[in-house]
């Protein structure tokens, strides 16, 4: 067997509903790095809030954050590491007008700083639950150009929040809804994908497409499904995904659905059976 590019991406995939990696999971992962194979994170979160997953799983591999606006290789430089960012100042009009949009929390960030107009109360974990003051979301602070923009919203408001920043910024930004139970808007730099990612991933591997397995369940994973020689939507994915993939996993992510289908599609052989 080829050696395969497994791209994982995390809420609703790899993580289970309680937004952890579980016991057999971890196992069926890293027995496949074990047996050759390369296992890359693929997410639409930061790396702030992801990075404890991929120590958890021990990678050594390149990781891609932000929907693929960054691509790294964590805990070290790296010289092939990329950033695409967004002009600050689409940021600071959206902070401006984020009443009349209908945006409840805005947070703009890249690999290593987070701004945000305001703390979350850790219902939802992609928003800082402390700020520093020179965290806080404005102009005097916000000095770089962003890697991504995060959104929380009104989901009464979703697709006139949509319309209307498609409207402000549709020529320089693309925007994707992600989050699982608690779904949030990124807007990021134009054209940008989690495929864009996973091409830099193969190439940087030498992988071929044909040999590209990729796991996911929501809209910003369609582009990378679609890039995957075999594209696997999560049982619990959104139906406009599954019907563009390869195949589906029987088990959905809070029943080890990725670990199974992952286990009996590369015959990975197993030195501890699953824990009940």
């Amino acid at each position: 067997m080829n050696r395969k590019l497994i791209a994982i991406d995390l809420d609703g995939t790899t993580l289970n509903n309680q937004s952890a990696i579980s016991p057999f999971t971890k196992q069926v992962l890293q027995t496949a790095v074990a047996s050759g194979h390369i296992v890359s994170i693929v997410t639409g979160r930061p790396y702030r809030i992801s990075r404890q997953y991929y120590d958890q799983l021990g990678l050594h591999s390149a990781m891609i954050n932000f929907n693929g606006s960054l691509g790294h290789l964590p805990h070290q430089r790296w010289s092939h590491e990329y950033q695409y960012t967004i002009d600050r100042d689409i940021a600071l009009d959206l902070l401006a007008h984020q009443q009349n949009l209908g945006i409840e929390t805005i947070a703009a960030e890249n690999k290593t700083n987070v701004w945000a107009n305001q703390v979350s109360d850790g219902t939802i974990d992609f928003f800082p639950t402390m700020l520093q003051p020179k965290q806080i979301l404005n102009a005097d602070n916000l000095d770089v150009d962003p890697t991504a923009l995060t959104l929380y919203f009104n989901e009464h408001h979703r697709q006139q929040l949509i319309g209307n920043i498609k409207k402000r910024y549709g020529n320089h930004i693309d925007m994707n809804v992600w989050g699982g139970s608690w779904p949030v808007l990124e807007v990021a730099h134009k054209g940008v994908e989690k495929a864009t990612g996973l091409e830099f991933l193969a190439k940087t591997y030498h992988i071929d497409r044909s040999d590209i397995i990729a796991f996911g369940d929501e809209g910003n994973d369609h582009a990378m499904i679609s890039y995957a020689g075999w594209g696997v939507a999560m049982a619990n994915g959104i139906s406009e995904l599954k019907t563009i993939a390869q195949d589906v996993t029987p088990l959905d992510n809070d029943h080890d659905g990725l670990a199974h289908y992952l286990q009996d599609l590369l015959d990975l052989p197993m030195a501890l059976a699953k824990a009940e």
